[in-house]
């Protein structure tokens, strides 16, 4: 790695950075950037990587959803990386009347990171699987654990397909997908013992919910806020709400309140909090039910929203609108209600591609090392629920809605913000917190991902997948923020009725990455205080 600055906190760039979790993972990244390869290819060998330097907070077994910015197509494509509950009836009849386990491998999807990274490499990289996987391998080779050994033959085994199948690169990187997942006559050695180890372990997930697996290439949720397009994944994530809060914000001069002033933070907790609301009562995989998203970001829903935000008084309730008869409140549905693992990637080249990506699989470790494939499973089935007639009610084949919740953020129709972030519930009110930083009060990344942050539990937990959904509450009016806002800031929040809690520790775990469309430079960074780190390709 000749071309390869320091590995930091922050990086800065004409051809080239990655930011993202484990430093040996950012440094996968580099390598593939400076061997020619573009942000899709590092992108996904990064997210290999991670799945080894940040196993814990994210897995092969896991998932990943990821937005990209095409350079030569000028358009940002939305990947599912998200696996489906079993195909079985009989497992989804089990669950609805047992519940969704926490804990056990009941609670895995299908596993999809692999198909993601094989994915994005054969529509939008130049490389093959091998060279992508490589830098993975190596990690792998040096490492002690059982499952370490294990995960470097299955990868090893997806190189075999593709060496020995003939065709074109894409085809070949298809090879190497359909080895793992046990599709198109491909070996099914990998995919039976997958099997063999959910039956061993008492899961649902068989040879058939593996070969159906597919990612599916979407187009992401936008909004336009300030001149700048903000592109978020569908409703089976919950970043379209991030969306919908924008548009409430719209409404208010944040600059002229000042940053951290008492109405600044009042103004967009309190969108954010209307905004989950509607995330809670409405989102799930779109393939299932007819998500109103038009509708929850139309200017006559936002407007009436808007108006129920009260400047003097924190709501400590839960306040979903009726989109369907467009009224400002739900009858019936406003109440007043008695962090897992994830990891984070953005990446972007010299020829103006630009990923965004959030790996995660809240990884448990008691026997859960993957069997003979080394591939651990995840426990994303807890962000459906067992609700009957609840849009995100567990059904076959069903994506669940996540919190992983990629950024991208367009200027005149180029890419000028990619944010990932860490955190669950947090991770796209940390995003709110560094889009403000940067559009309201022109923070670049290295002060924007380390200036004071903060959010609310006040909406459903989405790692409770409990029927009742009020139960799943967190807690009504809360408001955590960062110590170093100044105590009278947080005296006059309490004033007005927010439960303030002062915290020295950081709010979620953001990496992000502008680019300045005047120069063409990538300046990226991470939260030190987070252990993320940045590199960045030396200019030639």
């Amino acid at each position: 790695m000749s071309n390869l600055q320091g590995i930091s906190w922050k990086a800065e760039s004409k051809t080239g950075v990655v930011a993202a979790g484990g430093a040996k993972a950012v440094a996968a990244g580099i390598e593939i950037l400076e061997a020619g390869g573009n942000a899709a290819d590092a992108a996904a060998g990064t997210i290999l990587a991670l799945n080894v330097t940040d196993h814990g907070e994210c897995s092969i077994g896991g998932e990943v959803p990821l937005l990209i910015y095409d350079a030569k197509k000028k358009e940002v494509k939305s990947l599912s990386g998200q696996g489906r509950a079993p195909l079985s009836q009989k497992a989804i009849d089990w669950y609805m009347e047992n519940g969704i386990p926490n804990g056990d491998i009941k609670m895995a999807p299908v596993p999809s990171v692999v198909d993601l990274c094989t994915t994005t490499l054969k529509v939008y990289g130049t490389k093959t699987f091998e060279e992508i996987a490589i830098p993975t391998i190596a990690i792998l080779d040096t490492g002690d654990a059982v499952w370490h050994s294990n995960l470097a033959i299955t990868l090893r085994r997806m190189i075999e397909e593709e060496r020995k199948t003939s065709g074109t690169r894409e085809q070949k990187v298809q090879a190497a997908s359909d080895r793992f997942y046990g599709r198109n006559g491909a070996g099914s050695d990998i995919s039976n013992e997958l099997e063999e180890f959910y039956i061993e372990k008492g899961g649902f997930l068989r040879k058939q919910d593996l070969a159906a697996h597919i990612t599916l290439i979407e187009d992401p949720v936008t909004v336009e806020y300030r001149g700048y397009t903000v592109c978020k994944c569908g409703p089976w994530t919950q970043g379209p709400y991030l969306l919908q809060a924008l548009r409430l914000l719209e409404g208010f001069n944040l600059t002229d309140m000042g940053h951290f002033s008492t109405d600044y933070v009042h103004t967009v907790i309190e969108s954010i909090k209307l905004a989950m609301a509607d995330r809670d009562e409405y989102y799930a995989d779109p393939e299932f039910v007819d998500v109103p998203m038009d509708a929850l970001l139309s200017d006559e829903y936002t407007e009436m929203r808007r108006s129920i935000i009260n400047m003097e008084k924190a709501s400590l309730q839960a306040m979903p609108g009726d989109v369907v008869n467009m009224k400002p409140l739900k009858s019936g549905g406003v109440f007043r209600p008695g962090i897992g693992g994830t990891t984070t990637c953005v990446v972007a080249d010299r020829w103006g591609n630009v990923v965004s990506a959030t790996p995660s699989a809240n990884v448990y470790f008691e026997e859960n090392l993957g069997g003979t494939t080394g591939v651990s499973y995840g426990n994303r089935l807890r962000s459906l629920n067992t609700t009957p007639g609840h849009p995100n009610c567990i059904q076959p084949g069903k994506r669940p809605r996540i919190t992983l919740t990629p950024t991208l953020v367009l200027k005149d129709g180029a890419p000028i913000l990619a944010i990932s972030v860490a955190g669950g519930d947090l991770q796209d009110q940390t995003t709110m917190n560094l889009l403000l930083n940067f559009i309201e009060f022109g923070l670049f990344p290295e002060d924007a991902v380390t200036t004071p942050r903060f959010a609310t539990a006040h909406h459903q937990d989405s790692f409770d997948p409990n029927p009742n959904r009020e139960q799943t509450f967190k807690q009504a009016g809360s408001l955590t923020i960062n110590d170093n806002v100044g105590e009278k800031i947080r005296q006059d929040l309490a004033a007005r009725g927010h439960k303030v809690s002062a915290h020295s520790n950081p709010i979620a775990v953001p990496v992000m990455l502008y680019v300045d469309q005047d120069s063409g430079t990538y300046y990226a960074a991470g939260d030190p205080a987070t252990r993320r780190h940045a590199a960045g390709l030396v200019d030639e």
